[in-house]
This record gives structure tokens, C-alpha cells and sequence, in this order.
């Protein structure tokens, strides 16, 4: 990963941005010595953000089993039917 200075990012934002584009590889930016954000590309962090909402759901639904908050194919199949109509 890349690592990058945040005064870098203010004087040279253009090639960090071009490179970002080009290597498709995160940039970490500091200040103070200290990391303070990443800088991705824009179809990266997207694809990110789709697969947080899949796992979300995901964890959702393994909750939901662990507290017995499901139902038999049956009785959904039923409810849908009455939802689509």
C-alpha cells in the first residue's frame, strides 16, 4: 500500500489521483506522522460498500436463526402469496 503525506496530497492531489487510478491500489494518507484516511478508488470503494451491505444481511439472517426467529418454507410461501396478490 501506498503510503502518502497529507501536504503530498495538497501540493500533488492530480499524480496521487492519476496513480491511484492507473495502480487501483489504496493510499494512506498521514498527518502528524499518525494515519488519518485511506484514499480509493471510486468503483473500489463501491464494490466495497455492496459486499458490507451482503455480509450486514448476511448477519442478519444468522442472528435471526440463533433466536429462533424463522419460519417453515410453508408459512412463507403462504405470506408471500397473500403479499403479491
Amino acid at each position: 500500500m501506498k503510503v502518502e503525506l497529507v501536504t503530498n496530497l495538497k501540493r500533488q492531489a492530480t499524480k496521487i489521483l492519476a496513480d491511484l487510478h492507473e495502480s487501483k491500489e489504496p493510499v494512506l494518507i498521514t498527518e502528524h506522522g499518525q494515519p488519518s484516511a485511506y484514499l480509493v478508488d471510486v468503483q473500489d470503494y463501491e464494490f466495497m460498500q455492496r459486499r458490507l451491505a451482503l455480509l450486514e444481511g448476511l448477519s442478519k439472517g444468522e442472528r435471526a436463526l440463533m433466536e429462533g426467529k424463522t419460519t417453515s418454507h410453508k408459512n412463507a410461501k403462504e405470506q408471500m402469496s397473500k403479499w403479491l396478490k
